[in-house]
């Protein structure tokens, strides 16, 4: 069975040009992305205690989603950048969540399939920074990451498939994807990861 569905919108070039020519911007956002990856994992387990059977994987995921944070970090001290002040909200997130449904039930569906929806653009903007960067070296991490956020991808799908029937969880999802692709459409090009 499948567990994810591919983003149903490319990244635009603008995009990718714009990382590439502000790349030392798109480090402080895509570290904040980690950041925040990271607590979104831990934030279903403060949430949903009683959901027991996704609990490791959730611990799981937000220890990579930090492990990947110090590691951004570690390249913004090498090329002395610092961290923002503070975290901007994400646009690209805050658009997705206006859309949530508001049953317990519907909630948690959604905000796990958001999740899965994220990693998966995640996976395709990492890619296409791993395809532009000329560095072996960060060519190399961004090909990890790429392929760490597809995993995610999958491992939240997963989860859902834990509680819902799949055709629930797969028509949900790909309700979520088209939602997704309107949000692209619409996002300011900017040098942040979303």
């Amino acid at each position: 069975m499948k567990l994810n569905l591919d983003v149903k919108k490319a990244s635009p070039q603008e995009w990718i040009n714009c990382v590439i020519n502000n790349f030392d911007e798109f480090l402080k956002d895509h570290a904040d992305c980690e950041r925040k990856a990271s607590a979104m994992a831990m934030s279903f387990i403060a949430k949903y205690p009683d959901r027991k059977e996704i609990i490791p994987e959730l611990i799981e995921t937000a220890l990579e989603e930090l492990e990947h944070f110090q590691q951004v970090y570690k390249i913004m001290e090498e090329r002395g950048i610092s961290l923002p002040a503070t975290m901007a909200e994400d646009p690209y997130i805050k658009a997705l969540l206006k859309n949530v449904r508001t049953g317990l039930q519907e909630r948690f569906l959604d905000r796990i399939l958001i999740a899965s929806v994220a990693e998966t653009r995640g996976a395709e903007r990492f890619r296409l920074v791993e395809e532009h960067l000329e560095d072996p070296e960060m060519k190399k991490f961004y090909k990890m990451l790429w392929t760490s956020e597809a995993k995610h991808g999958h491992i939240y799908i997963k989860m859902a498939l834990n509680y819902f029937p799949s055709e629930i969880v797969y028509s949900r999802l790909e309700y979520w994807l088209g939602e997704e692709a309107k949000v692209i459409e619409d996002l300011e090009i900017r040098p942040a990861l979303h």
